[in-house]
This record gives structure tokens, C-alpha cells and sequence, in this order.
């Protein structure tokens, strides 16, 4: 059965009563059981983690090493600064599918550069909660798929 990490970056914990005309109305909490519930459905693992500690966050990555399969990443804030977080997913050779709710790349100047961009596998954004669905699911439809199909496993090398 496939294992895959879900990590939530900082001020994620507020959603639902942060910027809504961004970040829509519904809690951390309320997506993370959405997320639960796809996980059962299509048969995999599912841990969640949230945390506004960039350090915090590197560690996840890290410690996912030889335990999880994947890796559905919203870096939020740190999309656009953490070279840390870029370099840890890098380093594990994870396949990593990046998340954001809304659309960075329609936003301010400043959120339309992914650092994390040229490491992953891809990048769903823009389509509120069901961005991290579309995701999760992107990701499990690529470890479905053999091994000698699965491109940009390590991208950014």
C-alpha cells in the first residue's frame, strides 16, 4: 500500500477565517478529512502535517526517507522564499506533488516564483480545497504507473 506524506506550511492552520476571498471558507481540518477520506477510497496511507516552522517542515521531508512513497506539499509562503525546503525535497528523490489554493501565478508579483517548481513532479493551484485532491490523486496515479514511466522523479539535477 502505497504511504504518502501531505505537509501544510504556515498559516494554513488559519484557513477559514484567513483572506476567504483567497482561501475559501473551509477549515484545515475539514480538508484534511477530504483528503483522509481519498486516501481510503483509493487505498493508500495518509499522514498529514502542518507547521509554520520552516526548520519544521525540512525535517518532515527528511524523515520521510524510506517511509513514504510520495510527498503533496503546500510550502504556502515558503513557496516563494525557502530555499531550504526546495533542497530537502531535491535531496530525498521523493516524488512530490506541489499544492496551492489559490492561483499564485495571478497573484502578486512576488507569489508567481515557485522555488520548489523545477524539483517536483508537478504543481496544481488556483482551484481552492480541490487543489490538494487533485493532487493527492496525481500523485497516486503516478506510482501506479511502472517504474520506467515514472519521469522527473528527481528533477532539478
Amino acid at each position: 500500500m502505497a504511504r504518502i506524506l501531505v505537509l501544510h506550511g504556515p498559516n494554513l492552520n488559519l484557513l477559514g477565517i484567513r483572506e476567504p476571498e483567497h482561501y475559501g471558507t473551509l477549515r484545515l481540518s475539514e480538508i484534511d478529512q477530504q483528503i483522509t477520506d481519498l486516501a481510503r477510497k483509493e487505498g493508500v496511507t495518509v499522514e498529514i502535517f502542518q507547521s509554520n516552522s520552516e526548520g519544521a517542515l525540512v525535517d518532515q521531508i527528511q524523515q520521510a526517507l524510506g517511509q513514504f512513497d510520495a510527498l503533496v506539499i503546500n510550502p504556502a509562503a515558503y513557496t516563494h522564499t525557502s530555499i531550504a525546503i526546495r533542497d530537502a525535497i531535491l535531496s530525498v528523490g521523493i516524488p512530490t506533488v506541489e499544492v496551492h489554493l489559490s492561483n499564485i501565478h495571478s497573484r502578486e508579483a512576488f507569489r508567481k516564483t515557485s522555488l520548489i517548481a523545477d524539483v517536483v513532479i508537478g504543481q496544481v493551484s488556483g482551484f481552492g480545497p480541490q487543489s490538494y485532491l487533485l493532487g493527492f490523486l496525481g500523485i497516486i496515479e503516478y506510482l501506479r504507473k511502472p517504474v520506467h514511466l515514472q519521469k522527473g522523479k528527481r528533477k532539478g539535477k
